[in-house]
C-alpha cells in the first residue's frame, strides 16, 4: 500500500437514519465501511448494489453532504467534519459529484451557460470574461460537446445525454482530484452510455482524476472500473478486482446480481433463471443480512454475521463458506484492490 497520506479516506463509516416522532425507527444504511482513494495512481472503483444497498448513502457521506453516525471522512489527512472554512472550500472544489438525474441539477429559468459560469466566479478560475469563455469551451470539447450547439440554450432544449455531459464538463473545469459519479448513465439512452463512460475513462487516464463509480449495473461497472465493492443492506458482501468479482463471484448475493444480467439466449424465457428466489425464515436480527435470501445458509448465519474472508489475492468475501481462507485482518478494503499498474488495458 502507498505510504503517502491517502487523498480520501473513509474510516469505519456507519450511518443510521432515524424516522418517526413518538416511536423512533432506526434504519442502518451503512455498517462500518472503510476504504481509501490514493492520489497516485488515479483509479476507478465501482460501488455496486441494488436499491437500498447503501451505495448512494456512502457516496453522500464521502462527499460531506451528510455526516456519518460514526466514523470519519478524511481528506488529505484532515477530518472533513472539523475542517476550517478555507479547507472545506478546497475539499468542495477537489471532490466533485455527478448526480443520477442531470435535469435536477439545473434551474430551468437559466440557460446552461449559468451552470458553467457559476463555479468559475465562485472559485475565481478566470481573470476576465474571455478567459472564462475559453475555460467553458475547452471543458465542453473535452466531454464531446460542440459549444456552438450547446451554449445559449435552456436545459429543456438539450437531450438527457447532453445535460449529463455538461455536468461532467462543469466538474472538469474545477480540476478535481476525485469525481463521485452516482449512477451517471442510468437515465440516458443506451446509445449515449458508452460515450459518457468513455469520457469518464478519459478523465481518469489523461487528467489523472480518480473516480468512484456508483451503480446498480454490473455491466457498466465491468466496462469502466478496475476494482469493485458490492454492498448489500449497508454491508460489504464482496470486494476486489472487478474482473474476478464479476467473472467468478463468490458471495451468493454477487452471484444473484451477475445472474440477473440479461443474457442473449433466445431459448431462455425472461425470468426463467430463478436467480432471485427468496427464502424465508431466520432473521434473528443478529446474523448475516443476506440470510433470508441465501441458498447456502446455515443455522449459524442467523446467529452472528460472518467477517470478511480473504478469498483471493485481490478479493474478500463476507461468507462463512470461505472461513478456511482466513479472515481479512486489514481494515481498509482498498488494501485488497489490484494495483493500477497491474490493470490490463481495456480492449474497445
Amino acid at each position: 500500500m502507498n505510504n503517502a497520506v491517502p487523498l480520501l479516506e473513509g474510516r469505519d463509516i456507519s450511518k443510521t437514519f432515524v424516522s418517526g416522532t413518538f416511536r423512533k425507527r432506526r434504519n442502518l444504511a451503512l455498517d462500518t465501511i472503510s476504504l481509501t482513494v490514493d492520489e497516485s495512481p488515479p483509479t476507478i472503483t465501482a460501488i455496486a448494489g441494488e436499491s437500498g444497498s447503501g451505495k448512494t448513502t456512502l457516496a453522500r457521506v464521502l462527499l460531506g453532504l451528510i455526516a456519518p453516525t460514526s466514523g470519519q471522512v478524511i481528506y488529505r489527512g484532515r477530518d472533513v467534519a472539523t475542517m476550517s472554512g478555507a479547507e472545506f472550500r478546497v475539499f468542495r472544489r477537489e471532490v466533485q459529484v455527478i448526480f443520477q438525474d442531470p435535469f435536477e441539477s439545473y434551474n430551468p429559468f437559466y440557460k446552461i451557460d449559468h451552470v458553467l459560469a457559476t463555479p468559475i466566479r465562485k472559485y475565481k478560475l478566470a481573470n476576465n470574461k474571455s478567459q472564462a469563455k475559453e475555460l467553458i469551451v475547452k471543458a465542453l470539447e473535452t466531454v464531446g460537446l460542440r459549444p456552438d450547439e450547446t451554449l445559449g440554450r435552456y436545459p429543456h432544449q438539450l437531450s438527457g445525454g447532453q445535460r449529463q455531459r455538461i455536468m461532467v464538463a462543469r466538474a472538469v473545469m474545477l480540476q478535481p482530484k476525485i469525481i463521485v459519479a452516482d449512477e451517471p448513465v442510468s437515465m440516458v439512452d443506451a446509445s449515449l452510455r458508452a460515450t459518457i463512460l468513455e469520457t469518464l475513462r478519459t478523465l481518469n487516464d489523461e487528467f489523472g482524476i480518480s473516480i468512484l463509480y456508483i451503480t446498480h449495473d454490473l455491466t457498466t461497472a465491468y466496462q469502466i472500473a478496475e476494482n469493485i465493492i458490492v454492498l448489500y443492506k449497508g454491508t460489504v458482501a464482496e470486494a476486489g478486482e472487478v474482473e474476478k468479482v464479476i467473472n467468478s463471484p463468490t458471495h451468493p448475493y454477487t452471484r444473484l446480481l451477475v445472474n440477473s444480467i440479461p443474457q442473449p439466449d433466445p431459448e431462455q424465457q425472461w425470468g426463467s433463471a430463478g436467480a432471485g428466489a427468496t427464502l424465508t425464515g431466520g432473521q434473528s436480527g443478529n446474523g448475516c443480512v443476506f440470510y433470508d435470501r441465501c441458498p447456502i445458509r446455515e443455522d449459524r448465519c442467523d446467529v452472528s454475521p460472518p467477517p470478511l474472508y480473504h478469498t483471493d489475492e485481490y478479493r474478500v468475501t463476507r461468507c462463512y463458506a470461505y472461513e478456511d481462507k482466513g479472515i481479512f485482518e486489514k481494515s481498509l478494503l482498498s488494501e485488497v484492490f489490484i494495483p493500477a499498474s497491474e490493470v490490463a488495458p481495456i480492449q474497445d
